[in-house]
């Protein structure tokens, strides 16, 4: 089975590969970071898609599917699990939906192994450190772990919350490589170092504002409050925060082992509403800082757009009542998000600036 999964990943990861083996680019190595971001970010796009649709213990063993390498080889207890429990998290497309995301992450690894393979190799003649992409496999095999803990530990919030915020860790640190080899140009000015505390806060905030986020997900609290802005009629309604917060607990469950209660739930939804409003307003005020400053315009315009777009998106998955295409979207944006922050972070800290001209 091991082997299987390893000839599937090597398989998945050939396509992107490709790409970077026929492209233009003379920097194939920056080619290939660029190409590993891309899918890291549809990876983090389909593992929302396979949390929401409760596809996470479609196989609900590790790393493979009921001890075989895809769906096919395991239908016959793929279907009798799902009739079993008509109902339940195991059916054919959930195990087909699962997997595929398994697929996903090996093909990752093994464009980050690549990476590692070049950095090193090249690591005189660039005269960058490969030590980053080195980290960057530590990383994606402490993703993976989290990945199996998942399945193994049944959808615990703290673990899946963890996996999401890894991957997003993943991402931001894929993009702080792929700057390290392209060339940018920013104007050394006393403006452009004032930016570099506020964004490192507007980072920090963002990534606070995910693990909120992946909180409400995992503890299915999407819908505890069904209006905007007031929650349930209320400006603050009924709350409990020590069984919402209790962070080491089943999913569903008091530490105790009792039924969460809905106002738990609606605990968890309030503080991931509102502290989106702070966040929203931190970022908000970097792009429009970042939108006049040489080198970084571009990049501000792109963080106004992408935070105004994802706070609209948030707003509308309450009224539309959560719907799977504005909650998969809702995971882009976060990840759009890292994204934009992460490089603008990088261009005000580098430490070799160019002028434009």
């Amino acid at each position: 089975m091991f082997l299987q999964l390893a000839l599937i990943g090597l398989c998945v990861a050939v396509l992107p590969l490709s790409v970077v083996f026929w492209s233009r680019d003379t920097n194939k190595h920056r080619k290939l970071i660029a190409v590993t971001v891309a899918l890291t970010f549809e990876l983090i796009m389909f593992g929302a898609f396979t949390r929401l649709t409760d596809s996470g213990l479609g196989c609900p063993d590790w790393p493979g599917c009921y001890g075989q390498a895809n769906p096919l080889q395991s239908h016959a207890d793929i279907r009798a699990a799902e009739a079993a429990m008509p109902h339940g998290p195991v059916s054919l497309q959930k195990a087909w939906i699962e997997m595929i995301h398994r697929y996903l992450a090996m093909s990752v690894g093994v464009l980050i192994i690549a990476q590692v393979v070049l950095a090193w190799r090249r690591r005189h003649t660039t005269g960058i450190s490969p030590w980053l992409a080195s980290f960057l496999l530590v990383f994606v095999c402490l993703q993976g772990a989290f990945g199996a803990w998942t399945v193994t530990l049944k959808l615990q919030p703290v673990i899946v919350t963890t996996h999401l915020l890894l991957g997003m860790g993943l991402l931001a640190l894929l993009s702080a490589s792929l700057q390290q080899y392209s060339q940018t140009h920013v104007i050394r000015t006393a403006q452009v170092a004032a930016l570099r505390w506020p964004a490192m806060l507007a980072l920090v905030l963002l990534f606070m504002q995910i693990a909120l986020g992946g909180w409400v997900s995992t503890n299915y609290a999407a819908l505890a409050c069904h209006d905007y802005p007031l929650c349930n009629g209320a400006v603050i309604p009924t709350m409990d925060f020590e069984h919402g917060f209790s962070l080491w607990r089943q999913l569903g469950q008091t530490v105790s082992g009792d039924y969460l209660p809905f106002t738990a739930l609606v605990a968890i939804h309030w503080v991931h509403r509102n502290f989106a409003l702070l966040v929203s307003v931190v970022v908000a005020i970097v792009a429009w800082r970042a939108m006049h400053l040489p080198g970084v315009e571009r990049l501000g315009r792109q963080l106004m757009l992408a935070i105004a777009a994802q706070f609209l998106i948030g707003v509308s998955t309450v009224f539309f009542s959560w719907p799977l295409l504005l909650a998969v979207l809702h995971n882009g944006g976060a990840a759009t998000l890292v994204l934009l922050l992460t490089m603008l972070n990088y261009r005000v800290r580098q430490t070799k600036l160019i002028a434009t001209h």
